[in-house]
């Protein structure tokens, strides 16, 4: 069995090298890779590897970022000490994994299941790509703080304080809890991107709401809905029917 590990650090590398070689001696190591730049170069070109080893946090990113620019058909045993969220993730995917430190015993069954599994499993960068935008989405660190200009000076607003961002003649301001509005020197698309989807939603083209400002929902004609929020806001909020099941369930998570 020919076998690549893409580790970045040096100790865990050996140490998992050493612990196949015990399980297995005609298992080859042939390469080891310690970045996703490296990694992305390997599988860019044909190669012999067998099984890959891979763990998630590497120096230069998140390796499941490998997989958005090569394709990789070789089955994959992820090694990581990531949190149970994503490895409950991983058990719902059938990628198999290994927590940190690696114990011998999991790592022969791993291997026997690999040596087991039929090569049938195309959708293997389909369920990579869907780790990563969780992965993205359990890292990703969202703004806490804008930094506004107000007279002559500058004051710094908290997201969590914002009840809602809107587009006023082509001005895009923030309104805080306390209704006060700031100007925000940003387009609304920018800004939804920097916002936590959980406790912000882009409502239609003009408006992002705060789930915590939202009152009452009403039914709207043609499926549409008008969302009441405080403190109150200067135009009527609608969502369309397009997206009214999506900010329902948003609204009840």
């Amino acid at each position: 069995m020919k076998v690549v590990l893409v580790e970045d650090e040096i100790t865990a590398s050996d140490q998992l090298a050493f612990l196949l070689n015990a399980i297995d001696p005609n298992i080859e190591i042939l390469k080891v890779l310690d970045s996703v730049k490296t990694a992305i170069e390997y599988f860019s070109n044909t190669h012999e590897a067998s099984l890959v080893f891979m763990d998630i946090h590497l120096a230069d990113g998140i390796s499941f970022e490998i997989f958005e620019q090569v394709q990789i058909e070789t089955p994959i045993i992820f090694t990581t000490a990531y949190d149970q969220y994503a490895i409950k993730a991983f058990k719902v995917n059938s990628i198999d994994y290994l927590l940190k430190p690696i114990d011998e015993d999991e790592l022969s069954e791993a291997i026997q299941k690999f040596k087991n599994r039929s090569n049938e499993d195309g959708s293997l960068n389909n369920q990579i790509h869907g780790m990563l935008q969780l992965l993205q989405a359990k890292t990703k660190h969202y703004k806490t703080t804008y930094l506004v200009h107000h007279r002559d000076e500058l004051i710094p607003v908290k997201t969590e304080n914002i009840a809602y961002f809107y587009i006023d003649t082509g001005i895009v301001k923030a309104i805080t809890l306390e209704n006060k509005a700031y100007i925000i020197d940003k387009k609304l698309e920018d800004i939804e991107d920097e916002l936590d989807p959980e406790v912000f939603n882009r409502v239609n083209r003009q408006f992002i709401i705060h789930k915590i400002t939202i009152s009452t929902i009403k039914q709207y004609f043609n499926g549409k809905l008008i969302v009441n929020i405080t403190p109150i806001a200067k135009e009527r909020i609608v969502v369309s029917k397009a997206k009214a099941t999506a900010f329902k369930k948003w609204v009840d998570l």
